[in-house]
């Protein structure tokens, strides 16, 4: 998902946007876009959608997404939510819709390559309400050595009965002072 050095670079090249200085109040847009049918064999199971997420944001420079297969992976009107440092101080968060995510990230993701995987998962699950922290780490060329970027995404995932969708993904990165926890990491 994005990370806050994306961010910092969409915020950077939306100065004149009212992303320039994230208003942590603005409410999301509503999706305009009716969602395309999934493919069943990514929306079968909770790793089914989870390996959906992650290889339709990941991709070489130059690389188109698939966002229609993205949008058929949301719940309507589901929610994407970096929490990012006030620059008061601080953590507040952001609140997209799918369409503002394709909006505000989708250009970035493609112009400079961006893959992601998950390294690690725990999930609880109640009825038809599954949740997972998937820590992840990001990189900019599948080959990379390091990541330039980790940290944990929230997903909130539903169950209608016939298929599983994404209602939210919260996120926030690794930092020098916000280490991940071991118990959110690989065992060696």
């Amino acid at each position: 998902m994005l990370r806050t050095s994306t961010l910092a670079a969409l915020l950077a090249l939306a100065s004149a946007s009212a992303f320039a200085q994230p208003n942590f109040n603005r409410p999301p847009s509503r999706d305009s876009t009716a969602r395309p049918a999934a493919r069943p064999e990514d929306v079968a199971s909770p790793d089914a959608i989870m390996k959906a997420v992650y290889d339709v944001i990941s991709g070489p420079a130059g690389q188109k997404r698939d966002w229609d297969r993205m949008r058929s992976l949301f719940l309507p009107n589901a929610r994407l939510m970096p929490a990012v440092p006030r620059p008061a101080g601080g953590t507040g968060v952001l609140v997209w819709s799918v369409d503002d995510y394709i909006a505000m990230a989708g250009a970035n993701l493609e112009r400079n390559g961006f893959f992601e995987r998950e390294i690690h998962r725990v999930s609880e699950s109640y009825g038809a309400v599954m949740h997972l922290f998937s820590t992840y780490e990001s990189r900019r060329l599948a080959t990379d050595e390091k990541p330039f970027a980790r940290g944990i995404n929230s997903f909130q995932l539903l169950k209608d009965g016939d298929r599983w969708w994404v209602v939210s993904i919260y996120w926030q990165n690794e930092t020098p002072v916000l280490p991940i926890p071991a118990k959110y990491l690989p065992k060696p």
